[in-house]
């Protein structure tokens, strides 16, 4: 009977121990789950800054090659060209 209350007692410490190391790892599960959030959004933040730069520089080097830069001449006339065929396009449609 003795080694049933120690065998017992011993189950019990040990469910406590158990309990005890759940409650910690949830409680830095929450933990990473937040820091994942700001991660997340940190990293969306940085993406939508760099699709922003994309486009500044972009309509920068459009604007270079319209005013004279020889550079990205060819891809200014493009440009020009799928902005007239557009806008032909529109007109077609519009006169239907």
């Amino acid at each position: 009977m003795g080694e049933l209350i120690k065998i017992v007692d011993s189950l019990e410490d040990k469910i406590s121990k158990l309990l005890h190391k759940l409650e910690v790892l949830n409680k830095a599960n929450l933990e990473l789950e937040k820091e994942l959030k700001n991660i997340k959004s940190s990293q969306e933040n940085a993406s939508k800054t760099v699709s922003e730069w994309e486009e500044k520089y972009n309509s920068l080097k459009l604007a270079n090659s319209m005013l004279g830069s020889n550079t990205n001449k060819t891809e200014a006339k493009l440009k020009i060209n799928t902005l007239i065929r557009e806008l032909d396009h529109c007109i077609a449609q519009l006169s239907e």
